[in-house]
C-alpha cells in the first residue's frame, strides 16, 4: 500500500500545552466509506481544549482537531457524492484534523462551493453548523418567531458572530453577552439587537429589562458553569436553556426541581454530533449554512491565523479567551 507523509499534531495524554507535540505520520488509502483529504486549513474550537485537557476523555495517542478544508485526493469503495480532485469541507468525529493529510470517514464531508474559500470553510463547519441545529432545531415549546427575543452567551466568539447574524436574517431579537466593551460592540456590528457586558452588569436584571419583565424564550449557553443557573432566571414560563458547551466549567448537577419552581422550563444538552450522524443529515445541514454565507447574509470572520506549528499559542489564546470570531491553523 502507498504512504504517504504528513505532519500532524498529537497528543500522548490529556494534560496542558506541553502535550502538543507536531509530529511526522504515514497515511495509508482509504477504506470503504472512507476518503482522503489535503487539507488546506483546519478550524480550532473550543472542544479542542476540552479533548487536549481531558474534559471529554479519549483514546490516547490522539491526533486534535475536528474541522478543515482541502482537497479530496482519493475515495474508498462505497463513496458516492465526492471525488478525487473536490474542494471538501467538514465538521467530524473522529478528531484528527490538526494535520496535513488523514483518511477519515466520507460521511461527514461535504463538497464545498466554489465561491467560499478553504479558509473560510475551515472556520465555519463545527461553529456554523452548530449556529444551525441551534436556531434552526433546538427550539422553545411552540418554536421560534420573528420577534422573539433569545438569549446567546459568549456572542463575540466563533459560534457567536454567526449566531447573531443567522438570528438578524430569521428576524429574532438576539440579546447577547460578551466579557467586554469590545466585544459587545464587536456582536452588535454582527447583527445582536442588544448586548450586555457580564463583567459589568447583571445578565439576569439586563434580560427581564430588554423583554419588559417576561424573560426569553430559549438561552444558548456554551459557558456552562458561571451562567447555567442565572440563565434559567433569564426564561419566561416554558422557555428552554440549551446548554451546549463547558467553557467556564462543568454545569453541577441539576436539582429539576428548580424547573417546576422557575415556571415548567426545559432543559437541553444537545450535540452537533448526533444531528451529524447521517450523510442526508449532514449534507441537509451544510446546504443551509453554504447558502447563508453564499447569499452574504453571514460572513465568518476569520480573526487570528496560526502555523500547524504554532497550534500551542493557538490553544494559550483561546483557552484565555483573548480569541474574536473564528480561528484557524493554515497549511
Amino acid at each position: 500500500m502507498a504512504m504517504t507523509r504528513s505532519k500532524a499534531v498529537r497528543i500522548d495524554q490529556h494534560g496542558g500545552l506541553e502535550e502538543l507535540k507536531l509530529v511526522d505520520v504515514e497515511v495509508g488509502e482509504p477504506g470503504p466509506g472512507e476518503i482522503r483529504i489535503r487539507h488546506k486549513a483546519v478550524g480550532l474550537n473550543f472542544i479542542d481544549i476540552y479533548q487536549r485537557a481531558g474534559v471529554y476523555k479519549l483514546p490516547m495517542p490522539l491526533q486534535l482537531g475536528m474541522e478543515a478544508s482541502g482537497v479530496i485526493e482519493a475515495v474508498g469503495e462505497g463513496v458516492t457524492h465526492l471525488k478525487a480532485g473536490d474542494r471538501a469541507a467538514y465538521a467530524s468525529q473522529p478528531p484528527g484534523s490538526y494535520c496535513e493529510v488523514r483518511v477519515m470517514p466520507a460521511k461527514c464531508v461535504c463538497k464545498l462551493p466554489d465561491d467560499i474559500s478553504f479558509d473560510t470553510g475551515a472556520a465555519m463547519m463545527l461553529k456554523g453548523l452548530t449556529v444551525q441545529y441551534l436556531l434552526r432545531r433546538t427550539q422553545p415549546q411552540g418554536g421560534l418567531q420573528a420577534g422573539d427575543h433569545v438569549l446567546f452567551h459568549a456572542a463575540a466568539g466563533g459560534v457567536g458572530l454567526i449566531a447573531c447574524q443567522w438570528a438578524k436574517a430569521l428576524g429574532l431579537q438576539l440579546i447577547g453577552t460578551a466579557g467586554s466593551d469590545e466585544k459587545c460592540a464587536l456582536a452588535r456590528e454582527h447583527g445582536a439587537a442588544f448586548t450586555i457586558n457580564y463583567s459589568k452588569e447583571d445578565f439576569v436584571a439586563r434580560v427581564k429589562e430588554i423583554t419588559g419583565g417576561r424573560g426569553v424564550k430559549v438561552v444558548y449557553d456554551s459557558v456552562g458553569r458561571d451562567t447555567f443557573l442565572k440563565s434559567l432566571d433569564c426564561l419566561r414560563p416554558f422557555g428552554l436553556l440549551a446548554n451546549f458547551g463547558n467553557a467556564s466549567g462543568k454545569v453541577e448537577p441539576l436539582d429539576i426541581g428548580l424547573l417546576a419552581a422557575k415556571g415548567s422550563l426545559y432543559v437541553s444538552r444537545p450535540t452537533l454530533f448526533t444531528h451529524l450522524a447521517t450523510r442526508e443529515s449532514t449534507q441537509a445541514m451544510a446546504d443551509d449554512l453554504f447558502a447563508m454565507v453564499s447569499s452574504g447574509k453571514i460572513d465568518i470572520r476569520i480573526d487570528q491565523r496560526f502555523a500547524l506549528a504554532d497550534v500551542a499559542e493557538a490553544h494559550r489564546s483561546l483557552e484565555a479567551r483573548k480569541t474574536t470570531g473564528c480561528t484557524i491553523l493554515t497549511l
